[in-house]
Formats: C-alpha cells, structure tokens, sequence
C-alpha cells in the first residue's frame, strides 16, 4: 500500500460539495481513472463534506456505491476535546488573554524575554493560542505553566495590564497545572493518531484504551489521587496546597470529556479482532457462510501463521488475498481507507510557508505538489540530460 496526495488544485470559487467534486471528477477522467475503483472518503465533519444528502461523499457515492465515508479520527479527537466548564474555561481565556498582551506588543515581548533571562528560565517566550491547531492548546498551557513565575513577576510589574493577575493564586495554578496536564495527554494521543501505516483497527485501539484512562483517572481522583497528572501533583506537592478544593472541577470534566469521547467514536473496536489476530478471534456475525469457511482455513494454515508476527498488517493480508480471496479482500477493504486527513494537514503547513506576504498571489499548485511529495528527485538524471554552458 502507498500513502500520498493524489494531486493539489486551486479552489477558484466556493468550496460547495458540487465544486470540489467537479475537480475531483476532471482530475480522475484526465488521468484514466474510475470511479469504481474508490473504495473509501476520510474528511472532517463539515456539512459540505459529510452531507449524506448533498455532501461530497453523497456524490461521491453515487459514482462509486461501494466507496465507505470515514470522519478523520484526529478531528473527532479535536471536536471530543473542545469542550471544557465554566471554571476551567476560565483559566483558559486568562491564560489566552495574558499571552496576547505579551505576544502583540513587540515592546512588551522584549521585556518579556529579558526578564526570563534573568531568571534563569528554561524559555524566553510564550507561544500564540490557534484554535485551528490540533496541538496549539496544550502546547500553550504547558509553556504558561513552566513560565507561571515568570509571567507573575512581569504582571506584577506592568501597570498597563488591564486584567487581574491571577497567578498567584493557589486554585488557578492547581487548575493551570491540571489543564497543562490533561492536554498534553491528548496531544499524545493526537501525535499517536498520526503518521503512515495507521489503519482504522490500530487507531480504535488507541481511542478505547484512552476512554479506559480516563475512567481510571476519575476513579482515582474520586479518592484524592493526584499522581496521574504529574504537573498538579508536583505543584500541590512543593506547594503543599490543599487540591480538594478542585478535584470536584476536575472530576467533573474528566467525566464530561469521557462522555464526549463515547459520543464521537460510538463503535467498539472488538469489531476489528479478526483483521488485528486472525488466529484467536471469531468471525463477526455479518460473514457469510463461504467468508466464514476462509477464515477457518487460514486460521490453521501454520504458514501464514509464522508470517503474521514478522510482517505489518497490510502487508500480511495483501498476501492472504492471493490465497484466500474473499477474506483478504474483505480486510483490505478495511484496512485501504484513510483513517485520517493528515496529509491534508500537512499539505496546510506547506501552504503557509510558501504562501507568503511577498507571494501571496502566486499560484502554488506545481511548488505545493513538489513540495508535499514522498519522491526524491534524482538531480543527477536532470544534470546530466542538461547541456552545461559553455562559459561556465
């Protein structure tokens, strides 16, 4: 199997479902290739998109029957962890609102910095918050928190801050802390999500095994432990604060956020035990009598069983396929798809670099291309087929 972008093209008027597949269209009947050869869709949530009515993957469908919708798992991820109470949303946007007032003011970041400097501070700057960033929230909490001094002894000392100074206060470090901590575990779980060779059956594994921490930690924080967010319980520790008083806030969105989890990712992952150990798992009820009778075979073929440790999961039924064709056709049917839109995500972050102030009008379809390409150009074969000039 060979993960890349298929092609990159300008969206020259509105980004409606019938656009976007009016490109998708023209690019597949210039280059020869079918519709029916599209087994699957993964994009966000977007009406435009998702639409099983008028959305791309509802006309999609209707050129390819077959072709199964998946909603990127990383952002179902973002969506489950968006929402946050009242009080914990509160530290949030102190928290965005402090940073603003040192990041837009150029003067105020220079003082910033210096006086990190002089306290000796493993970082001279705090980062931006962007909502669009999978990763933005917890990597800015985690920076405010290892600068909370920092940022305490420079509100303290600018007069022009319109806010209250907040960080001296026991409950908004404990609450500061607590966020550092449980985004930073969500940013692990985003960064686990990504990357290539991740199928649909690895990445339910890694959802269903974070619902399971989450209900570990609020059982532990329902008896006064503190140990699995590490930052809150190194501040209470050296502190010696009293962190009853927030555990109720606590428990109450890692219940909230857990719900949240259910409600995006509902199906249970033990619908995929066949693909992930074909050798100990039973089929699922929806097989068919002659699919059933495959896998029984290949269960007990004592070959392919010393291949499946030694070799990845596509690889491994791409080679069942050959044998027993209805089984590994059907797994590969599962395991072909996008489980996510990370090359999409990537191809933004390529964007923003080459789109800048100074070309903001060039058309970067060619340079995006190259850019987000995995092939390697052969700069010899290009040197060598150029006819050097004969001054040089």
């Amino acid at each position: 199997m060979h993960e890349d972008l298929l092609f990159c093209k300008y969206v020259r008027t509105r980004a409606t479902a019938d656009e976007l597949f009016k490109l998708l269209d023209e690019h597949l009947n210039e280059n020869g290739l079918k519709w029916e050869n599209c087994v699957g869709v993964c994009s966000d949530g977007a009406q435009a998109m998702a639409g099983t009515r008028n959305g791309l993957q509802a006309l999609i469908r209707r050129e390819s029957p077959n072709a199964k919708w998946t909603h990127c798992v990383i952002h179902r991820e973002a969506l489950a962890s968006r929402q946050l109470s009242p009080e914990l949303n509160e530290v949030l946007t102190h928290v965005i609102s402090v940073v603003n007032f040192i990041k837009t003011r150029p003067l105020k970041a220079r003082l910033f910095s210096a006086l990190c400097e002089d306290m000796g501070a493993d970082h001279k700057a705090v980062l931006f918050h962007c909502e669009a960033r999978w990763l933005s929230r917890g990597k800015v909490l985690s920076r405010v928190y290892e600068l909370r001094d920092e940022i305490r002894v420079f509100l303290e000392q600018e007069r022009t801050y319109q806010g209250e100074n907040k960080f001296g206060e026991e409950d908004f470090l404990l609450k500061l802390a607590y966020l550092s901590d449980i985004f930073g575990k969500l940013n692990e779980l985003n960064l686990q999500l990504q990357g290539r060779d991740k199928h649909l059956p690895d990445l339910t594994d890694k959802i269903s095994a974070f619902t399971r921490k989450l209900e570990t930690w609020g059982k532990r924080l329902d008896q006064g432990n503190t140990s699995p967010f590490e930052n809150m319980s190194e501040f209470a520790g050296l502190n010696d604060c009293d962190v009853t008083t927030v555990i109720p806030c606590l428990r109450q969105h890692i219940s909230s956020l857990n719900g949240f989890f259910k409600k995006y990712f509902p199906g249970d992952s033990s619908q995929y035990d066949w693909v992930r150990d074909p050798f100990s798992a039973t089929a699922p009820v929806e097989f068919s009598s002659a699919e059933e009778d495959q896998l029984i075979d290949m269960s007990c073929d004592s070959t392919l069983r010393l291949k499946f440790a030694s070799q990845t999961l596509s690889e491994y039924w791409l080679g069942v396929e050959r044998e027993y064709p209805l089984i590994g056709q059907k797994a590969v049917n599962i395991l072909l798809p996008f489980a996510t839109s990370y090359l999409c995500e990537m191809g933004f972050s390529t964007v923003a670099a080459l789109k800048t102030k100074y070309r903001s009008q060039l058309n970067i379809e060619q340079e995006l291309r190259v850019a987000v390409s995995s092939l390697k150009p052969r700069f010899g074969m290009m040197c060598t087929a150029k006819r050097a000039h004969c001054s040089h």
